[in-house]
């Protein structure tokens, strides 16, 4: 079993960078790939990102990659998404999940564990 809080997301300008954090409560946190997705007002989820649980691969959405990176410190149960040059678009709940370390994948299914989510919004 996992449990995975996301640290908090706020208010940010346009064009501004965002890092979120998600710890991690298991023992064998080197057992999971980790994972950011987001979900914006009326619209499904979405993959943002993932990193392999030795964070020797990575993985990005098309229309997020050169602004978005993730990694991971396996000491303190961490997975960190930075995001540069915010637009309101990214205004979103983004999701920190784990799946067992297997292949990468970008399929909300394949990860029985969620974090709550942490509001996100861009301004103009």
């Amino acid at each position: 079993q996992v449990q995975l809080v996301e640290s908090a997301g706020g208010l940010v300008q346009a064009g501004d960078s965002l890092s979120l954090t998600c710890t991690a409560s298991t023992r064998t946190f080197t057992d999971y790939n980790m994972a950011w997705f987001r979900q914006s007002a009326g619209m499904e989820r979405e993959f943002v990102a993932v990193i392999s649980w030795s964070a020797g691969s990575t993985g990005y959405a098309h229309s997020l990659k050169g602004r978005t990176t993730i990694s991971r410190d396996n000491a303190k149960n961490t997975v960190t998404l930075l995001m540069t040059n915010l637009t309101p678009e990214d205004t979103a709940v983004y999701y920190c999940a784990a799946a067992p370390k297997g292949f990468l994948t970008q399929n909300m299914g394949d990860y029985p564990y969620w974090g709550q989510g942490t509001q996100v919004t861009v301004s103009s």
